[in-house]
């Protein structure tokens, strides 16, 4: 979590200054980055109101006013959306007069989560861009040298702004908080691209976005991580990327459940004319997860044993192979006989119902008792202790899901017993920048290009029907990848 703090004295009495701060809607009176704002669905300027504002740059961003104190003069609020990876942004302004004189101290103040190669950037721009920028615009209308800027009338929806069709998540809860909206769309300002979505991956860690689980996303809010698409619009300053270019992505922050999107395009990647949309989007964070899964976690060799659960779904099915054409003996578990025959197909070298067998029993009854050398768990809560069960002494037990809930606590003790090594990777730290998700990528799509990964063709969901996704993700109902098609 990175922390951003700016302060100033201003020579004003506390009062005075309030009276401006305090009017969630006015920042485009007096900050010089705000070209306009409004408060949403005409609500009143009260907590929970959200603000929509256009920068003098063109993009666009909302955020919902979280608490107000007049007593204690000093107001949060939170970011809903924004072009720029300010994932988890809360801030907040704070005024305390200062005991000689008519003056008053200002502190200004947030914490985010940025990507790491972005944050000596992030926060340059929140500190420079934003605080100090407003210090002085304060300062100067105070003493008279400029004027507050009057703010244009505005209509509740303004005619001239540009939308897009995207999933809404109002609050969290099941699939059916998710809804079809017409959403504002800004044109990419500088270090941004406009993409039109042609296909969209839907995962697991969208589910725990949706509900709550993971934080990524702040209701009202967007929900998905990956999808494939075409560039339509490219905003100053970048570069490598064109109008036309086809291009997929896997990372946060969220937002990928929509027809269009302006974001940063520093995580983008490049499609080969042999690399379908459909493909991309439905393979591309299964795929990157699989390479540093395999090759950086587990370290996997010729000769290993491994077990692979939820082994017919999306990355289940590339586990398989790929540990498989690793030269790694491959238990793979599963729920139904239809699900079973599809990961024999992949080269599965025995495989267990999970639902009428201890698998753990069957693992150690295959093994003489010794366990597997690596257990890729991703159900969680149902799995976790068979697996304990299952893996050999100074084995390695990979957790990177939880669809069937949190494992809960841990006896670190327990593990001694084997002398055994836990994971619990998280995406983001193996793909956060251009350089580690490259190499993840051209591994994977080395590996479907030379045959030893063969991809299912994905499920596909109409864009509004994205609840209808989630509740046979849930239900265990799919088999392999799903897409959204806007």
């Amino acid at each position: 979590m990175t922390r951003v703090y700016a302060s100033t004295v201003l020579d004003a009495p506390l009062d005075r200054v309030w009276q401006i701060l305090r009017d969630f809607n006015g920042h485009d009176r007096w900050h010089p980055a705000i070209a306009q704002s409004h408060i949403e669905q005409g609500a009143p300027d009260r907590i929970g109101a959200v603000r929509n504002f256009r920068l003098q740059d063109g993009a666009v961003l909302r955020e919902q006013l979280l608490s107000m104190s007049d007593m204690a003069h000093e107001f949060r609020y939170c970011l809903l959306s924004s072009p720029l990876p300010l994932m988890g942004y809360v801030a907040k302004v704070r005024l305390r007069p200062v005991t000689d004189g008519s003056q008053c101290f200002w502190e200004w103040s947030s914490k985010f989560t940025p990507p790491p190669y972005r944050e000596a950037e992030l926060v340059t721009l929140v500190r420079d861009g934003i605080y100090r920028a407003g210090f002085s615009a304060i300062r100067d209308a105070l003493a008279g040298h400029v004027p507050p800027k009057s703010r244009p009338a505005m209509p509740a929806v303004r005619a001239n702004t540009k939308t897009t069709q995207a999933i809404v998540v109002q609050a969290y809860g099941g699939p059916e908080v998710m809804q079809l909206q017409e959403v504002d769309l800004p044109d990419p300002g500088r270090g941004l691209v406009q993409i039109r979505h042609t296909a969209i991956g839907v995962n697991f860690i969208d589910v725990y976005c949706r509900s709550g689980r993971f934080l990524l996303l702040q209701p009202p809010g967007t929900p998905g991580m990956e999808a494939a698409g075409v560039i339509e619009a490219v905003g100053p300053g970048v570069s490598g990327i064109s109008v036309g270019d086809r291009v997929a992505y896997a990372c946060p922050p969220v937002g990928s459940y929509s027809a269009r999107r302006t974001m940063a395009p520093d995580l983008m990647v490049h499609l080969g004319p042999d690399i379908s949309d459909l493909t991309a989007a439905a393979s591309l964070l299964k795929g990157a997860s699989a390479s540093f899964l395999l090759h950086d976690i587990a370290k996997v060799q010729p000769g290993m044993s491994v077990l692979i659960h939820a082994a017919a779904g999306g990355i289940g099915q590339i586990l398989v192979q790929w540990a498989k054409a690793l030269g790694c003996e491959v238990f793979a578990t599963s729920s139904s006989p239809d699900k079973l025959r599809r990961i024999k197909s992949l080269g599965a070298d025995h495989l267990i119902d999970y639902t009428v067998q201890d698998f753990a029993a069957v693992v150690k009854d295959q093994t003489g008792g010794r366990g597997v050398d690596v257990v890729f768990d991703s159900p969680g809560k149902t799995t976790f202790a068979g697996s304990l069960d299952a893996v050999a002494v100074r084995g390695h037990v990979i957790s990177f899901g939880q669809a069937s809930g949190p494992i809960g606590l841990c006896d670190i003790d327990r593990l001694a017993s084997k002398s055994l090594t836990i994971s619990r990777p998280n995406y983001a730290h193996y793909t956060d920048t251009p350089e580690r998700l490259g190499a993840h990528v051209s591994r994977f799509f080395a590996a479907v290009r030379s045959g030893a990964v063969t991809l299912q063709d994905p499920a596909q969901y109409p864009l509004a029907n994205a609840a209808d996704a989630h509740r046979d993700l849930e239900a265990r109902t799919t088999m392999g990848a799903l897409v959204l098609v806007p």
